[in-house]
């Protein structure tokens, strides 16, 4: 684009800005995102951080390079952000055969720490890592400071790496020790690069961005600390270090970005952005049941008992329930299958037991169940709850009584009125599998469908199998499904291309036995076909304290890997796997789920995994996992170790009634042989979630 029809649009939007009503746009705009994703001015980062729970999806686009990137801000302090990069000016690889005319890609995170929050005087610091796991074609790291004026907020900072080439200062860690004079070119796909840090040159770079009186639109100008001489992508002219933008806010959900830099190129995206913690459902849900008691009676009574059954199911969310009165006190139990925040279902269910209560019950025991295991019960005094639901008297206010316990064991009260359980179940649901940035082609997907079912056989024998059926895939792009030549280990996992061209074949059929082995103690023993491509046998325990925040469990398993040609046989290879797991949710760091595995894994490697989740307000969960384990680097192969991330999805955030699913999405940036686990469908922990409290489950 001629420079002087650029320089006119600018003007123009500033013109128009400088006239605009100043209310026509309502909130105020936060941090905008850069070139790179991550809050930033355009090629250069700021200290800024987005408002916790922020999620960002990220297009730019100029002549060398396409960036696609989320960002988020996990926490107030914290950012992350995955990034792929298309390189426009070079090949995936020099073998078309292997990748056709594919232009070449490349994976980084990144991330950047609040170290100081802005006060009057002091700027907001923050330290960050670009291209932290990857071939380092970005590599840098830099510390930065911003500071707020009126409608400018100024930046300045000094970066290493990528970010300093320019070398337009000497690297103050240089003078102290000749090792940071120098930095490596580039890293090994997948390695962790905080060997080269605030090595090699160092640059200055700052900038401002405007908040125009037209609140839509924002304007930045950076100096960039780059030279562009050593580009992977070729060498790129650089006419000037100073570069322009705007960002005109299109919803309170999009911006669009345009950007004029190194004084000859054109940079154009957009931002499409949502926040975890603010995502509410709109749901149209039944009333709570209204306090209108009827008069006691000497005992439960059939007509008043199948009433609040029917109630209890389809308005308290319970399934299966059954009420039965022993003494002076209402027994009642159910499985939660409405609310996510369980407490809900708790609320409503008092309120339909306490309208038709029998003379003399001073207790209402509620107790929960998932998969047919006892839970939690919770102890509500009558009295109490009468007060609370008939209003409390103007300065009298008081607490309701409640207690949460661990599980009665409803089973010696022997039987009560109920409705009776459905032992088979069945669901049929959308599946879709997808991979980013294969030598064939950037996305491979699977479209499918996957058809389960499941039989309870007794309150602790689950039968369960699942069917899957392809609907459509773009596999037929696959160059070969050979596995990777660069590692020693078994192919536990990298013969997936042979498993996915099935069209149709048999997910799992397994058999599980779980108990509630009493005092926070809960067991299973499982066998069959536990996932798509292995078979075998395995026992669990878990230790679930209530209400606590830690819990540790152990499992053991024996499985063979199954026949990709025909997936109802195995090959010959089998292994013993198992792993010591402790789950810990710290209580200064709400939300947070600590998990660390310890143990040998598929390819009998032995090392141990961490996974960090982060549940946000509405129920989003977002986590991380990397698993180490003794295998060298040289028999591991490209990647170094085994990660990955996932999206959790609570559905009722897109349906209109309340429910207790999840749709997850899971990424791993490349899929080798080492670290690699089991992957069971039932684990005790994730059924056992009623224990904790804490709602959004």
């Amino acid at each position: 684009m001629n420079k002087k029809y650029l320089f006119s649009l600018l003007a123009i939007a500033v013109s128009s800005a400088c006239h605009a009503d100043v209310l026509t746009y309502p909130d105020p705009i936060g941090p905008s995102q850069s070139d790179f994703g991550g809050t930033g001015l355009m090629q250069t980062p700021n200290a800024r951080i987005a408002k916790e729970g922020e999620f960002s999806v990220n297009y730019r686009d100029n002549d060398q390079y396409r960036f696609y990137s989320t960002s988020i801000a996990l926490f107030p302090w914290l950012e992350g952000t995955i990034r792929y990069t298309d390189v426009r000016t070079r090949k995936y690889s020099s073998n078309e055969d292997f990748s056709g005319d594919q232009t070449y890609k490349d994976k980084s995170f990144d991330f950047k720490v609040r170290l100081w929050e802005e006060g009057y005087w002091i700027p907001e610091i923050a330290f960050g890592k670009r291209d932290i796991s990857g071939t380092g074609l970005f590599d840098g790291e830099y510390m930065v400071a911003s500071k707020m004026a009126g409608p400018f907020d100024f930046t300045l900072g000094m970066g290493w790496g990528y970010s300093g080439n320019s070398g337009n200062i000497t690297n103050p860690f240089c003078r102290a020790s000749d090792k940071y004079c120098t930095r490596a070119e580039s890293h090994d796909a997948g390695d962790i690069s905080f060997t080269d840090i605030f090595r090699g040159p160092a640059a200055i770079f700052g900038g401002v961005e405007y908040q125009t009186p037209w609140t839509p639109l924002r304007l930045k100008l950076e100096y960039d600390g780059n030279d562009y001489q050593d580009d992977f992508a070729g060498k790129i002219d650089q006419r000037s270090h100073f570069n322009v933008g705007a960002i005109y806010r299109a919803a309170d959900w999009a911006d669009v970005n345009l950007s004029y830099e190194r004084g000859n190129t054109l940079m154009f995206g957009f931002t499409l952005r949502t926040n975890f913690n603010d995502l509410k459902p709109n749901q149209k849900d039944r009333p709570k049941p209204a306090y209108q008691p009827s008069p006691a009676t000497d005992s439960l009574q059939y007509t008043s008992a199948a009433n609040q059954l029917t109630q209890l199911k389809y308005n308290a969310g319970f399934d299966e329930p059954e009420i039965i009165q022993r003494g002076n006190t209402l027994y009642m139990t159910g499985e939660q299958y409405r609310y996510r925040d369980t407490r809900e279902g708790i609320d409503r269910a008092n309120r339909i037991l306490v309208n038709n209560l029998p003379a003399g019950v001073d207790t209402i025991s509620i107790t929960e169940k998932r998969f047919n295991q006892p839970q939690v019960t919770t102890n509500t005094r009558v009295a109490s709850l009468r007060k609370e639901l008939e209003g409390y008297p103007l300065g009298h206010e008081g607490t309701l009584e409640q207690q949460r316990v661990n599980p009665v064991d409803t089973d010696a009260l022997g039987r009560g009125y109920r409705i009776r359980p459905e032992r088979f179940g069945y669901s049929i649901s959308p599946v879709l599998n997808q991979s980013l940035g294969g030598p064939e082609n950037f996305y491979m997907f699977q479209i499918g469908v996957l058809g389960s079912a499941n039989y309870w056989l007794t309150d602790h024998w689950l039968v369960d199998g699942g069917v899957f059926g392809n609907v459509y895939n773009n596999y037929d792009k696959f160059k070969t499904t050979d596995s990777p030549r660069d590692s020693n280990l078994p192919p536990v996992r990298t013969h997936i291309r042979d498993y996915v061209q099935n069209d149709v074949y048999l997910n799992n059929l397994q058999s599980n036995y779980v108990r509630y082995l009493g005092n926070g103690f809960y067991g299973q023993v499982y066998g069959g076909y536990l996932e798509t491509m292995y078979g075998g046998a395995g026992a669990e325990v878990l230790y679930r304290p209530l209400d606590s925040n830690w819990a540790v469990g152990i499992d053991g398993n024996y499985v063979k890997q199954r026949d990709w040609d025909n997936m109802m046989r195995f090959i010959d290879y089998k292994a013993p796997t198992g792993h010591l797991t402790g789950y810990w949710n710290p209580s200064s760091m709400n939300g947070v789920l600590v998990k660390l595995s310890l143990g040998q894994y598929l390819a009998k490697d032995k090392g141990g995994t961490l996974d960090l989740s982060k549940r946000f307000d509405s129920g989003v969960t977002v986590g991380a996992w990397a698993a180490v384990t003794n295998v060298s680097k040289d028999d591991y192969g490209e990647g170094g170790f085994s990660k990955g991330f996932y999206v959790s999805v609570p559905l009722d955030l897109m349906t209109v009634s309340p429910s207790r699913s999840r749709a997850t999405v899971a990424w791993t940036p490349l899929t080798r042989d080492g670290g690699q686990m089991l992957g069971r469908k039932y684990q005790l922990y994730y059924m056992t979630t009623d224990r904790d409290i804490q709602s959004g489950q």
